[in-house]
């Protein structure tokens, strides 16, 4: 006997927000994760009193209203701006490329001479027609900024040269003739006060959770226990990879607790250089403007994922485009599921994304 409406697997932001939309609505669900917590890649582990984000740096940030007043529902958030900086052979840059980061690079002073050189060096390295995402980003601002801020980092998230990557990756880059460092344009943007487990608890309040459930392991006894599923897990291994498996790229985390009250001076400080192995390094306390004696600080290092590492970003070349295509054709003949998210849709989303989309699925399911 069917004992709820929806059996959602996987208790990221998708699943909880179609769990909390549907319950509102009468309906009953049963949220089931294969880790040990609830959240997905939003949870914030608590270490010595400081929200730690513990698959990477989470900024929310969007410019709809709705979605803005939507998950102020669940927690009241402060007033973070994203300004990253950038260290490339020992010098620190500014990022989104700015009119500081022209500064620092040329000593330009005025949005005309930053213009100039980009403009001359784009005649000069850019090309019509980018194959690659070299030329690409060649052509979209110039020889400088590329060598000095984007080449090597690229090529260590990607584990690729920057000539085998596809243009399609930097389809822009946002370049400012402003001294502004705010990396999001949005209107709406930070962190909620006290971390995301405050929205993850808030949307699955009096709903029923259980964790460490591997839904492969009983895929058919768990299926049986609602009349749909919502599946928020890889695609490709729904349909046991009949078709192939998708890639992704995976990133491993490492957290260092340090006695000292501020370590970098700001949440997010990228690493450029080949020469070091990880991206880029979090300092959390930052996000919530802590005053703890101590910090922690974590470096992502990207890597090449296979099956038992976590997947994170769909690398979305087109022989990885075609071999999806087919999962979604079989997708769409299904009756009695429901794909959404990140690894069931094999598409970067960031939060505000996932949150509309779960909201649109949802109420096309709901009518």
């Amino acid at each position: 006997m069917q004992k709820y409406d929806y059996l959602i697997v996987g208790a990221g932001l998708f699943g909880c927000v179609f769990a909390y939309e549907a319950t509102k609505a009468g309906k009953r669900c049963l949220v089931i994760d294969k880790r040990d917590h609830l959240g997905g890649n939003v949870y914030c582990e608590n270490i010595d009193g400081i929200n730690v984000h513990k698959y990477g740096a989470h900024i929310f940030h969007t410019n709809d209203k709705q979605i803005w007043d939507y998950v102020n529902q669940f927690a009241e958030f402060n007033n973070y701006i994203n300004s990253p900086v950038s260290i490339s052979k020992g010098k620190l840059y500014n990022l989104p490329f700015n009119m500081n980061t022209f500064y620092q690079l040329w000593g330009t002073k005025t949005p005309d001479e930053a213009k100039r050189i980009i403009e001359n060096q784009i005649k000069e390295y850019g090309c019509e027609n980018p194959k690659n995402l070299e030329e690409q980003a060649l052509s979209l601002i110039g020889k400088d900024v590329y060598e000095t801020l984007i080449k090597e980092y690229t090529e260590k998230q990607w584990g690729k040269k920057a000539t085998e990557l596809p243009a399609f990756i930097i389809k822009r880059l946002p370049v400012r003739y402003t001294f502004n460092n705010n990396y999001f344009n949005d209107k709406y943007q930070g962190i909620p006060i006290g971390g995301y487990n405050k929205i993850i608890n808030g949307l699955l309040k009096g709903i029923e959770t259980k964790t460490n459930i591997d839904f492969f392991e009983n895929k058919e006894e768990l299926s049986q226990l609602a009349s749909k599923t919502v599946y928020t897990g890889k695609i490709d291994e729904f349909y046991n990879y009949k078709y192939g498996n998708l890639e992704y790229r995976s990133l491993r985390f490492e957290n260092t607790r340090l006695e000292k009250e501020n370590d970098q001076g700001n949440a997010v400080v990228n690493y450029n250089d080949a020469t070091i192995p990880y991206t880029r390094t979090i300092e959390h306390k930052h996000f919530e403007f802590g005053k703890q004696k101590h910090t922690v600080v974590t470096k992502e290092f990207p890597e090449q994922w296979s099956k038992d590492k976590e997947a994170y970003y769909p690398i979305n070349n087109q022989e990885n485009q075609k071999k999806y295509q087919q999962y979604k054709a079989l997708s769409l003949k299904e009756n009695s599921i429901i794909f959404g998210g990140r690894l069931a849709e094999y598409k970067y989303y960031d939060m505000h994304q996932i949150i509309a989309s779960a909201l649109q699925k949802v109420n096309k399911e709901l009518g």
